[in-house]
C-alpha cells in the first residue's frame, strides 16, 4: 500500500507542476503562435481546436489577399466562438488573430478586456496593449452565456479589410458578441479604446464604425468617436455589439471655415454672373468681336458659365423649400452646364492648338457649327444617358458627405456618376489644356526672344498667359494637387479662383476689346499717313 501510496502522491505532484508550467508558459509572451492562457475543461479545449482551425483559415484568406471571401469566414468564426462551451475563461491566438471567451458569474458586474497582438486578458494589464474594452453592467450576461472577444489584424500588404474602399486604421477589426443574443440599443455604452501607434496625418480624421455583414460595408450608426488631434488613443463608444473598426477619413473642414467658404462662393459666383452678363453685352455691341471666331468660342464658354451660375446659386434654397421635381431639374441642369463648361474649355484648348501648332491649313468647313455640336451636344448625350439609366442619380445631396444632416444642394446623388462624368471628364480636359498652355508659353517666349522686350510687353505677355489659363479652366486643376484632400489654404484658393472665373473672363474681354480698338486706331493712322 505504501508503494501505491507513493505513486499516488508522485502523480499528484507531477500533475500540479505540469499545470503550473502550462499556465506560466501560456501567460509568458514568446514567439510561439499560441501565447494566450488556456483554462477550461477538456471539452472546451477540443472545441477550441475547431475555432483554431477557423482562425487559421481566416488568416490564410487575409494573407492571400482574398478579403472578400474572408467576410463569410469571419462570420463563421464568430459563430464557432459563440458555440464554444467554457466554464470560466478560454482564449487562443494565431498569428494576428486573438480570441477570448469568458463565462461571467451572476450577477454580471461589467468586464474589462485588454489585448495585444498576441495576448488577451480580463481585468488585468497587458504589455504592449493595442485595445482595451469596457463592457457595461447593463449587458446583464447570465452564467449560461459566453462573452466573445475577437481581434483580427490583417496583413500590412492589404490596403483595406474586406476590399471595402475605406482605409482601416492598422487594418484591425475588434469583434464583440454574446452567445445566442443580439445586443443593441444600450444606454450604457460599450467603450473600445485603441492605442494609436501610427501617426494620423493633418488631412485625416478618425471615425469609429462597425462592419455590417448584410450590406458588406461600414456604418457609424450607434457609435461615437471620442478623439482629439494629438491624443495617443481613440475611444469608440457604441450602443451595440458587433465587429468594430476605426476608419481614416478625410479631415472635415471646420464649421467656421465652411461658413466663410460658403459666403466666398456666393459672393464670387454672384460677381462672376454679373460680369459675364456684361461680357455678353460687350460682345453684342462690338461688331468687330462678333466677326472673330475666337471671340465666338469665348462667348459660348461665357453662356455656359452664366447658365451654370444661374442654376447653382439658388440650388441650396431649392433643395430645402421646393418639391423633388424642381430639385431634380436643378440637379440635372447643373450637371449639364458643368459638363458644357468643361467641353468649351477643351474647345478653347483645341482652338489654340489650331492657331499655334498647326498654323497653316487650319480652315475647317463649318468650323463653328461643328464646335457648337460638340460643346453643347456631347454633354446633352451624357446627361440624357444618366437620366435614362438611373433617374435617382439626381436629387438633394448634403454639402458635407460625412454629415447627412448638413445643408443640401441639388446635384448628383450617385458617386460613380459623379466621379466618371465630372472628375473623369475634367481630368482629360485638364491634361489636354495643360499641354496647350505649355505650347502657348513656348511660342510666346520664342517670339519675344527674337525681338526686343520692354516692361509693357512683359506685362502684356503675363496678362495674356493668365487670360488663357482662365479660359482653359486650369485653376480647377487645384483639386489634383493634393494627397487625398486639399489643405485649408488650398480649399480657399480653389474656391476663390473658380468662383471668380467669370470675372476673370470679363477682364479678358475688356482687355481684348481695348487691344482691338488700339490696333484699329493704329491701322487707321498708318493708312492716313500712307495716303498723304
Amino acid at each position: 500500500m505504501k508503494w501505491w501510496g507513493c505513486l499516488w502522491w508522485l502523480f499528484l505532484i507531477l500533475d500540479l507542476s505540469l499545470s503550473k508550467q502550462e499556465k506560466k508558459k501560456c501567460n509568458h509572451q514568446s514567439s510561439h503562435k499560441n501565447k494566450c492562457m488556456v483554462n477550461g475543461p477538456s471539452e472546451a479545449r477540443q472545441r477550441g481546436f475547431k475555432a483554431k482551425f477557423q482562425m487559421e483559415h481566416v488568416n490564410s484568406l487575409f494573407k492571400n489577399g482574398r478579403n472578400r471571401d474572408s467576410i463569410k469566414a469571419v462570420a463563421k468564426l464568430e459563430q464557432i466562438l459563440e458555440d464554444t462551451e467554457v466554464n470560466d475563461t478560454f482564449c487562443l491566438t494565431f498569428n494576428n488573430l486573438v480570441a477570448f471567451l469568458h463565462k461571467p458569474k451572476y450577477p454580471f458586474q461589467g468586464l474589462e478586456i485588454s489585448a495585444s497582438e498576441n495576448e488577451v486578458m480580463s481585468n488585468q494589464f497587458v504589455k504592449n496593449r493595442k485595445v482595451s474594452v469596457q463592457l457595461p453592467r447593463e449587458l446583464e450576461v447570465g452564467s449560461d452565456k459566453t462573452i466573445v472577444f475577437c481581434m483580427i489584424t490583417a496583413s500590412e500588404t492589404n490596403t483595406s479589410i474586406f476590399e471595402v474602399p475605406d482605409t482601416v486604421y492598422e487594418n484591425r477589426l475588434i469583434g464583440l458578441s454574446v452567445s445566442n443574443r443580439n445586443i443593441s440599443g444600450l444606454k450604457e455604452r460599450v467603450n473600445i479604446t485603441i492605442n494609436l501607434t501610427t501617426r494620423v496625418n493633418d488631412t485625416q480624421d478618425l471615425r469609429c464604425v462597425f462592419f455590417d455583414f448584410s450590406t458588406e460595408s461600414y456604418s457609424e450608426y450607434g457609435c461615437l468617436t471620442i478623439w482629439k488631434r494629438g491624443q495617443s488613443d481613440v475611444t469608440c463608444s457604441c450602443d451595440h455589439l458587433t465587429y468594430f473598426s476605426v476608419l481614416l477619413v478625410s479631415a472635415n473642414t471646420s464649421a467656421s471655415n465652411v461658413e466663410i467658404l460658403t459666403y466666398i462662393s456666393l459672393a464670387g459666383c454672384s460677381l462672376s454672373l454679373i460680369s459675364l452678363i456684361i461680357t455678353v453685352f460687350i460682345f453684342i455691341c462690338k461688331r468687330n468681336m462678333r466677326t472673330d471666331i475666337g471671340m465666338k468660342i469665348h462667348i459660348n464658354l461665357v453662356v455656359a458659365l452664366i447658365l451654370l451660375n444661374i442654376h447653382f446659386l439658388p440650388s441650396g434654397t431649392v433643395a430645402v423649400v421646393s418639391c423633388s421635381s424642381l430639385c431634380y431639374y436643378f440637379a440635372l441642369s447643373i450637371h449639364y452646364y458643368l459638363l458644357a463648361t468643361f467641353s468649351w474649355m477643351a474647345l478653347e484648348g483645341f482652338h489654340i492648338y489650331l492657331l499655334l501648332v498647326r498654323v497653316f491649313n487650319i480652315y475647317v468647313k463649318r468650323y463653328l457649327l461643328k464646335l457648337t455640336v460638340v460643346g453643347w451636344g456631347l454633354p446633352a448625350v451624357i446627361v440624357s444617358l444618366v437620366a435614362i439609366i438611373d433617374r435617382d442619380a439626381y436629387g438633394g445631396v448634403p454639402l458635407d458627405l460625412s454629415n447627412p444632416n448638413s445643408t443640401e444642394i441639388c446635384y448628383i446623388t450617385d458617386d460613380t456618376v459623379k466621379m466618371v462624368t465630372t472628375l473623369g471628364g475634367f481630368c482629360l480636359v485638364f491634361v489636354f489644356n495643360v499641354i496647350m498652355l505649355v505650347v502657348t508659353v513656348r511660342r510666346v517666349l520664342t517670339f519675344r526672344n527674337s525681338s526686343k522686350r520692354d516692361s509693357a510687353q512683359v506685362m502684356q505677355d503675363i496678362c495674356t498667359l493668365l487670360g488663357i489659363t482662365t479660359l482653359l479652366g486650369l485653376p480647377w486643376g487645384l483639386i489634383f494637387f493634393s494627397f487625398g484632400q486639399l489643405t485649408t489654404p488650398g480649399i480657399y484658393a480653389f474656391c476663390i479662383l473658380n468662383s471668380l472665373q467669370g470675372f476673370f473672363i470679363f477682364l479678358w474681354f475688356v482687355m481684348s476689346a481695348i487691344k482691338k480698338r488700339d490696333s484699329a486706331s493704329t491701322s487707321s493712322k498708318e493708312m492716313n499717313t500712307t495716303s498723304s
